[in-house]
């Protein structure tokens, strides 16, 4: 089943990041807790989640961002996309993106972008598959040190 996340799920989904590019859950704290309602309250915020066996398997976030151009129409943001090693290659995450790419239409969004820090070619082919492409834009990044 794909579907939205739950507010008692966070705790699975902490330690589904640790399939992505975390080494430890965070400490459940007041701030942890503050930005999870944050999260939940925001309705341009769906995390994406897709569970087997009442597990969570696989996710991904997509924020709708209200825009000023293209006709005034938003625009989707899709990050974290993770699949639990065990469960991968099948299927899971590209229905967590198909679900992503829904909302997107239903809010009448003009596009979807994503933003990947991996660089072997089956990742990319995937996103590639998943219907998204490397050539009609550049992306750069600046981190942001603490």
């Amino acid at each position: 089943m794909v579907r939205e996340i739950r507010e008692d799920e966070l705790n699975e989904l902490l330690l589904l990041y640790l399939h992505l590019h975390e080494t430890a859950v965070p400490e459940m704290n007041a701030h942890l807790v503050r930005i999870w309602k944050t999260i939940l309250d925001d309705p341009n915020h769906h995390i994406i989640v897709k569970e087997v066996e009442g597990k969570l398997v696989s996710s991904c976030v997509c924020v709708i961002i209200p825009n000023l151009t293209r006709g005034v129409r938003p625009y989707a943001f899709v990050e974290n996309v993770v699949t639990h090693t065990d469960y991968r290659r099948c299927g899971y995450a590209a229905a967590c993106l198909a679900y992503a790419k829904e909302i997107a239409v239903r809010e009448n969004c003009y596009k979807m972008m994503l933003l990947t820090g991996a660089k072997d070619r089956g990742t990319l082919r995937f996103y590639e598959k998943a219907g998204f492409n490397s050539s009609d834009k550049t992306a750069f990044v600046q981190w942001i040190e603490d």
